[in-house]
């Protein structure tokens, strides 16, 4: 089981100072992260996964009780954002089986056709990822960020440009992985995301 500490965080950007002293704890089900564009969401998720180093206070990650490096955390986390980007130059298939290689899980075929099931894109796996629309990017996004079948999940802004199929694709993919016990966290202004979520730390600019 995996759980998060956080005290004292403070972000700046030069003299901006984006958000500042933001304390809370998450071991269960779904934390949301809400709050206006600029309030600092992206921000701090990039922070707790490592993508950023805070100016000041502590991050502390626990595994059944043991801390756990940023290093070490890496292995168990998935990541799906709008600034996370994959491959345009292969295909939905082989930016899948690439990233399953690089992160050392290697799936093989039938795993990763369950994972395109399960994300709705089997139509796409022989596509170019740049020659799909932006919803369909985002699907991909999705089936990328669960390669790893990850104990903490990191979804930024999980509906963006998605149809109402994509949205109810969101909230199912979420029950499942709350349900199999991992640690998610949903960064989101969507009042309807927003309401999938067990708790909510609300940022403010």
């Amino acid at each position: 089981m995996i759980s998060l500490s956080v005290t004292g965080l403070t972000k700046k950007y030069n003299r901006k100072t984006v958000f500042e002293d933001v304390q809370f704890g998450h071991n269960s089900g779904i934390l949301g992260i809400s709050g206006s564009n600029g309030s600092g969401k992206s921000t701090l998720m990039k922070c707790l996964a490592g993508l950023l180093r805070p100016n000041s206070g502590t991050i502390e990650w626990k595994l059944n009780g043991d801390l756990l490096s940023q290093t070490e955390l890496k292995d168990h986390i998935g990541y799906a954002a709008p600034y996370i980007s994959l491959y345009e130059e292969l295909t939905v298939l082989e930016n899948l089986e690439f990233l399953s290689e690089v992160s050392q899980q290697h799936l093989n075929e039938a795993d990763i056709q369950q994972l395109l099931s399960k994300t709705e894109t089997d139509s796409l796996k022989n596509k170019f990822y740049k020659s799909l629309s932006t919803g369909q990017q985002q699907r991909v996004k999705l089936a990328s960020s669960l390669i790893r079948d990850p104990e903490v999940l990191f979804w930024d802004e999980p509906g963006s440009n998605l149809d109402s199929s994509g949205h109810a694709l969101v909230q199912r993919l979420l029950q499942e992985q709350k349900e199999k016990g991992c640690l998610i966290f949903l960064a989101s202004n969507d009042p309807d995301e927003i309401a999938l979520c067990d708790e909510v730390l609300e940022l403010s600019i």
